[in-house]
C-alpha cells in the first residue's frame, strides 16, 4: 500500500545518510600521514562510485521492486550459490561498518564528555547505547524509519557546508596554510594513491542503498535511479570540498591524532562554541549513518532467508513488518566487534574496521557488476556498449580496491566470507 512506502527524497536521504557518516567525519584523521596525495584519492573513488551508482541505478531499472539490492540482482542471473556468497559477505560489512560507525560517533561525543575519550570502557557503554537504541527504532514501521534518516541527513550535510564554505573564505584570506606536501609516506605515489582511494572509498558505501528495500519504494524503477545518483552527487561534492578544508587548517601531525577531525578545523574558524556545533552535527551525521545502516542489516538476510539461504530465523518479521532477528543479530555481532578491538587507538579502530567493511562489500559489488553485464547482454538496450564498458570500468576499480586492502585486511575478509559456505551446505542439505 502507498502509506506503507517511501518516495524520493526518503530514498535519496537513505543513500546520502549512508554514505555521509563516519566515513567523512573520520577519514581525515586516517589519511593524515599521506599528505595531499589522498585528495586524488578522493577524486578516483569519487569516479569510482558514479560507475556504480550508474551500474545499481540501471540494475533496479531492470529488475525492480526487489528486495535485497546486490543479492536479489546476483540470485536473479547468477544463482543460488553466488547470492548467498553475496548475502553472507554483504552482511559481515553492514556489522563491521555499524561497529566503525559506532566508534567514530563516540569519539564526536568526546567533545561533549571528555572521558569518553580517556576511558575505554565509557566508551564502549555508550558505543552500545547507541547500537541498541537505534536497533529499536528500526523495529517500527518503515515510514517512521525513513523520517529519521530524511532528518538526520538534513541536519548533517548543514554543518559541513557551512564549514567548507567559511573554510575556503578564511583561507582564501590568509597568508599561510597547513596544506601537506604532496607525499608525506615512504611509499611510491602508485602504491600510495592505491591506500588513499581504497579508504576513501569507505565513505561511499552505501551507494546500494536505496535497491535494498526497492520493494517498499514508490515507482521504484524510476525513484531508485535517481536517488542513487542524487545521493552520490552530494556526497561527491560535500567530501571533497570539506576535506581539503580540514587537511587546510590542521597541521597533519595534528591531524592523524585527532578524534574529531571537523570539529577541530571549526575550533580554528570559529573557537570553542563552533567546535561544539560541528561535532553535534558529526553526532547527528553518525547517529543518522547507524540508522541506515541498521535498516539495511536486517533487509538482506531477509531476502536470503526467503528464499532458504540464510536461517530460517532472519526472515521472521513482527508487527511492523520489520526483520526483527535479523536486526538483533547482527546488532550483537556489531557490539563484540567494537568491544574488540578498543584496545587499540581509536583512530587505528576506525581504519582497521573500515577497511573490513569495505573488503567484505566488494563481493557483492563484483557480483552486481556481472549480473548488469548478463542483464545488458541479454535485453535490446541503447548504447549497449557504452554501458558494457561501464560495466568493465566498475569490475576493474572493485578488483583495485581490492588490492589496495593490504595482505592483512584480505586475509581476515577471506576467512569471514568462506566461514559461511559450512552454513551453505547445511543449509541445502535437505
Amino acid at each position: 500500500m502507498k502509506e506503507n512506502k517511501i518516495g524520493f527524497w526518503s530514498s535519496t536521504a537513505l543513500v546520502l545518510g549512508n554514505m555521509i557518516g563516519s566515513g567523512i567525519f573520520l577519514l581525515p584523521a586516517s589519511l593524515a600521514i599521506y599528505g595531499s596525495i589522498s585528495i586524488l584519492g578522493w577524486i578516483f573513488s569519487a569516479l569510482g562510485a558514479v560507475l556504480l551508482s550508474i551500474v545499481f541505478g540501471n540494475l533496479n531499472r531492470f529488475a525492480p521492486n526487489l528486495t535485497g539490492g546486490p543479492y536479489a540482482f546476483t540470485k536473479l542471473k547468477l544463482g543460488a550459490f553466488p547470492a548467498f556468497l553475496v548475502a553472507w559477505s554483504y552482511w559481515i560489512s553492514i556489522w563491521c561498518t555499524n561497529a566503525a560507525i559506532a566508534v567514530a560517533l563516540v569519539g564526536y561525543l568526546g567533545v561533549f564528555f571528555p572521558i569518553l575519550s580517556a576511558n575505554g570502557l565509557s566508551a564502549i557503554i555508550a558505543g552500545l547505547f547507541f547500537i541498541w537504541l537505534l536497533s529499536w527504532i528500526n523495529t517500527k514501521p518503515i515510514k517512521t524509519i525513513g523520517i529519521v534518516q530524511l532528518l538526520t541527513t538534513i541536519l548533517k550535510v548543514i554543518p559541513i557546508v557551512f564549514l567548507t564554505i567559511f573554510g575556503i573564505l578564511y583561507l582564501m584570506s590568509v597568508e599561510q596554510t597547513h596544506f601537506p606536501a604532496f607525499n608525506l609516506s615512504q611509499d611510491s605515489n602508485w602504491s600510495t594513491l592505491t591506500s588513499t582511494v581504497t579508504m576513501t572509498f569507505f565513505a561511499f558505501l552505501g551507494i546500494e542503498s536505496a535497491t535494498i528495500p526497492s520493494s517498499k519504494i514508490e515507482n521504484s524503477q524510476e525513484v531508485v535511479r535517481k536517488a542513487t545518483m542524487t545521493g552520490t552527487g552530494i556526497a561527491i561534492l560535500t567530501y571533497v570540498g570539506s576535506y581539503i578544508v580540514v587537511i587546510s587548517l590542521i597541521p597533519s601531525e595534528i591531524l592523524s591524532e585527532s578524534s574529531a577531525p571537523f570539529a577541530d578545523a571549526a575550533a580554528v574558524l570559529w573557537g570553542e562554541t563552533g567546535r561544539k556545533i560541528v561535532a553535534l552535527g558529526a553526532v547527528v551525521s553518525t547517529l543518522g549513518a547507524l540508522n541506515g545502516w541498521i535498516l539495511i542489516q536486517g533487509q538482506i538476510p531477509m531476502a536470503a532467508s526467503n528464499d532458504q539461504l540464510f536461517p530460517k530465523i532472519f526472515g521472521k518479521v513482527n508487527s511492523n513488518n520489520s526483520p526483527i532477528y535479523g536486526i538483533l543479530i547482527s546488532s550483537v555481532l556489531a557490539s563484540l566487534l567494537m568491544m574488540c578491538n578498543y584496545s587499540k587507538s581509536l583512530v587505528e579502530t576506525f581504519t582497521f574496521m573500515m577497511l573490513l567493511s569495505t573488503l567484505s562489500v566488494l563481493m557483492p559489488y563484483l557480483f552486481s557488476t556481472a549480473s548488469y553485464a548478463l542483464f545488458l547482454f541479454q535485453k535490446k538496450e541503447k548504447d549497449k556498449n557504452s554501458k558494457l564498458f561501464v560495466a568493465f570500468l566498475s569490475f576493474l576499480f572493485t578488483m583495485w580496491i581490492i588490492v589496495g586492502c593490504g595482505a592483512d585486511v584480505v586475509f581476515w575478509g577471506f576467512l569471514l566470507v568462506m566461514s559461511g559456505i559450512p552454513f551453505y551446505v547445511w543449509l541445502k542439505k535437505d
